[in-house]
Formats: structure tokens, C-alpha cells, sequence
């Protein structure tokens, strides 16, 4: 495939105190009148993220109409698994109810920090959200005690929902500093609520250039499924991965295959990750962060061939 780059759609600007940098992990979601709505987090002085959006023209995606003014989720009670940060995974309507799903960053003391999936609702349209709980959506178990993170959730029929989501229980070093090591894995859920099952390996780094898979993104094709989602290498930072798969379920990795990577320079010259694929009036579009783990915002790429 091939992929033409449209340039960085957004990067805070400073001024507001809850988005001082970063505009992380953009999540799509169409809105009820045919709008085009990018969740993202954005950081404060701390460096603790909240979520917020942007509307795009679903016909130009470079342009901004409208942005949240405050965050539509906020960190969590002190204590609790997302009380240093959240950021936006997957949305998913349904009925008039906007489904959230998040991460939620606790600091460590023997380990930098913990990741755990949350689910939050709006019945505002998306411009608030509600924690179905301050409990994680994916509890700690064994063989994922530190993270079970970036949640993607898939509905197949009313009462069999899908997550890729990924996972770890140990971290790495990488250039003399302590990273997470992490490889994605899938649960199901009756309700999109409760996610208590078995889990099951979906796909691992490689071990010998990588050290983690990140955020993963489904969708559909004439030929069954694309995954598409991050790595984080030992030498080159982020980059964007890509799978194939008939079923939905066993998943043939074609890194090769996608035909999207860093800038000669720029803002996304240095790193390339979190992606999401969505169909608009001009074609299918991939929207990215760049350098930073978003510090330099996102931007958004059409597909050519």
C-alpha cells in the first residue's frame, strides 16, 4: 500500500493549563451528524495527561473546527489506577451512549509506572465522560501485573465483544534506562463491560530489534482484517507496524506492507506510532503521532493505493 502524508493536524499551543504539550494517541470516532471527532490526552506542567478532542472537516481532515475547551475525562481519585494520567484508546457509540476506552497511568516506586484499561460513558454527545467504575476494566493477573493497556474492542454480534489489547509484567533496559516489555493479547466480553475470561498471545516483539507492541487498531477488508499498531525498537524509537489476518484472529505480521514511516525531518522525522485508520468522504485515512509520544501532536496520512 501506499500512503501519502497530509502534515500535523494539531499541537497545543501552551496556553491552557490542562494541555500544556502533547496531543496523544488520536482516536477517531464519527459523530452523530456526520462530523469526524479525534480524541487525544494532552499534558500539563507534570506531564499528567487528560483527555480532550478536536473536530475535523470529515472532508479536509487537516482542518480544525472546533476543539474541547476542558478535558471531557479527567485523572482519576488519588489512589487509584489512573490518578497520573489518561489516555483515549477506542470510542465506540452505542445507541446515544459514547463508549470511551482508556488507559490510566499510576506512578511506581520499583517500577516506573503501571498501565491499566479503563471504560468510561458520555450521554452528552462526547463531551463528557463517566467512569463506569474506579476499578480497572482489565484487572492485574498473572503474566500481565504491570500492564494490560491500549484496549481496542471489536463487536461481533450484541453479546460477543473482542478486545486486542496489550500486555506485561517486567520491564527492560534499553540505552541504560528501565522501559516496559510488552506483546498484545485478546479477551472477550458478553458486555463490553466485564472482561473476566481467558486471555489469549495474539502477537510478540521481536525480541532481537524490539522490546513492545503498542496500540493496536483493527478494521476490516475485502480479505478479512488489518492490524495495525505500534513497536517500540531497541535503536530507532516508535514505529508503525501492520498485520493481515482472514479471521480476525490469527494474525500474519507484513511490516513491509504498509509503506509508512518517518520524515526525512520535521515533526514526525524521529518517530512514527499510534495509528488510526478510518474511512472519510475522500478515502481511508491514518492519523499518527510523531516525535515525542505526541509531544509534537498529531497528523493525519490518505491512503493512495
Amino acid at each position: 500500500m501506499r500512503w501519502r502524508k497530509l502534515g500535523r493536524v494539531y499541537a497545543p499551543d501552551g496556553h491552557e493549563p490542562w494541555a500544556r504539550s502533547h496531543a496523544m494517541i488520536p482516536t477517531p470516532v464519527g459523530m452523530p451528524d456526520g462530523g469526524l471527532r479525534i480524541y487525544f490526552a494532552s499534558c500539563d506542567d507534570r506531564g499528567v495527561g487528560r483527555i480532550g478532542y478536536a473536530d475535523l472537516d470529515p472532508r479536509d481532515p487537516t482542518r480544525i473546527l472546533r476543539r474541547s475547551e476542558k478535558p471531557v475525562l479527567d485523572i482519576g481519585r488519588a489512589g487509584c489506577f489512573d490518578d497520573n494520567g489518561v489516555n483515549p484508546t477506542c470510542a465506540i457509540w452505542r445507541g446515544d451512549e459514547l463508549w470511551l476506552y482508556y488507559v490510566g497511568y499510576q506512578l511506581g516506586v520499583q517500577v516506573r509506572y503501571t498501565l491499566f484499561s479503563g471504560l468510561a460513558i458520555s450521554r452528552d454527545g462526547g463531551e463528557s465522560f463517566t467512569r463506569i467504575s474506579e476499578a480497572p476494566i482489565l484487572e492485574r493477573c498473572d503474566g500481565e501485573l504491570l500492564y494490560r493497556t491500549a484496549p481496542f474492542v471489536l463487536r461481533d454480534g450484541s453479546d460477543n465483544w473482542r478486545m486486542l489489547y496489550i500486555a506485561g509484567d517486567h520491564e527492560v533496559e534499553v540505552g541504560g534506562k528501565a522501559v516496559p516489555s510488552y506483546h498484545m493479547r485478546e479477551v472477550h466480553s458478553a458486555d463490553g463491560r466485564q472482561w473476566t475470561g481467558p486471555s489469549r498471545f495474539v502477537l510478540g516483539p521481536d525480541e532481537a530489534v524490539e522490546h513492545g507492541l503498542g496500540r493496536p487498531f483493527v478494521v476490516s477488508s475485502t480479505a478479512g482484517y488489518e492490524l495495525y499498531f505500534s513497536t517500540r525498537t531497541l535503536r530507532h524509537g516508535y514505529r508503525l507496524a501492520y498485520a493481515i489476518s482472514v479471521d480476525g484472529r490469527t494474525w500474519q505480521r507484513d511490516d513491509a506492507a504498509l509503506g509508512l514511516d518517518v520524515s526525512p525531518d520535521g515533526w514526525d522525522s524521529e518517530a512514527i506510532s499510534f495509528s488510526a485508520v478510518t474511512a472519510l468522504p475522500g478515502g481511508t485515512h491514518l492519523f499518527y503521532n510523531g516525535n515525542g509520544f505526541g509531544q509534537t501532536g498529531f497528523g493525519v496520512a490518505i491512503r493512495e493505493a
